[in-house]
C-alpha cells in the first residue's frame, strides 16, 4: 500500500470551481499559466503558498459547480498529493481520477485538523493524525491505476503498449 505525509490546507464545505480557478483564468494558455489564480476569490495568496506533496483537506460537496476539467488539473500542478474531503461532486470526482489526482473521502478529519498539521495517509487504509486513524475507503484497482499512470490518457497508452 502507497504511503505518504504532507502538511495540510484546510478548506471548507462546498468548494466550487469557480473557487479553484475563476472562469476570467480559463483564457489563459495553460495551467501553468493558470496556477498562480488558483483559490483566488477564497484565498488570493494559498496558490503561492502550496508545496510539492501538500494535501488539502476539505468539508462537504468539494469541486461542485461546473465541469470544468482544469479545475482538477490546476490542483494537481500545484503538487497538491490527494484531497481530502467529506464528500466530492460526482463529475469533479471523475475528472480528477482522469486527470491522476487522488482524492479520498473522509467524514470526519476535517473537524479535526488544523491548517499546517501533517498527516500519513495509507491509501486505501487510514490516515493518521495526531495519533488518532482515520479510516478510509480503498478506490477499485482500475481507479487506482489511472491515478497511478499520471491519469487516464496515460493510463490507455501503457495498457495498450504505446507508450
Amino acid at each position: 500500500m502507497e504511503q505518504f505525509s504532507g502538511k495540510i490546507w484546510v478548506l471548507g464545505d462546498d468548494i466550487d470551481t469557480d473557487i479553484i480557478i475563476p472562469t476570467e483564468y480559463l483564457a489563459l494558455k495553460t495551467v501553468d499559466d493558470m496556477k498562480p489564480f488558483a483559490f483566488s476569490p477564497l484565498r488570493p495568496e494559498l496558490a503561492g503558498q502550496i508545496k510539492e506533496g501538500d494535501i488539502i483537506v476539505a468539508g462537504k460537496n468539494f469541486g461542485c459547480g461546473s465541469s470544468r476539467e482544469q479545475a482538477p488539473e490546476i490542483i494537481k500542478a500545484l503538487g497538491i498529493k490527494c484531497v481530502i474531503a467529506k464528500s466530492f461532486a460526482r463529475i469533479f470526482f471523475r475528472n480528477s481520477i482522469n486527470n491522476g489526482l487522488l482524492l479520498i473521502e473522509q467524514d470526519s478529519l476535517c473537524d479535526n485538523v488544523a491548517e499546517g498539521d501533517s498527516i500519513k495517509v495509507t491509501v486505501g487504509d487510514n490516515i493518521e493524525h495526531d495519533g488518532k486513524k482515520y479510516e478510509i475507503s480503498s478506490l477499485p484497482k482500475n481507479l487506482l491505476d489511472i491515478i497511478n499512470a499520471g491519469g487516464l490518457v496515460k493510463a490507455m497508452r501503457k495498457l495498450n503498449g504505446l507508450d
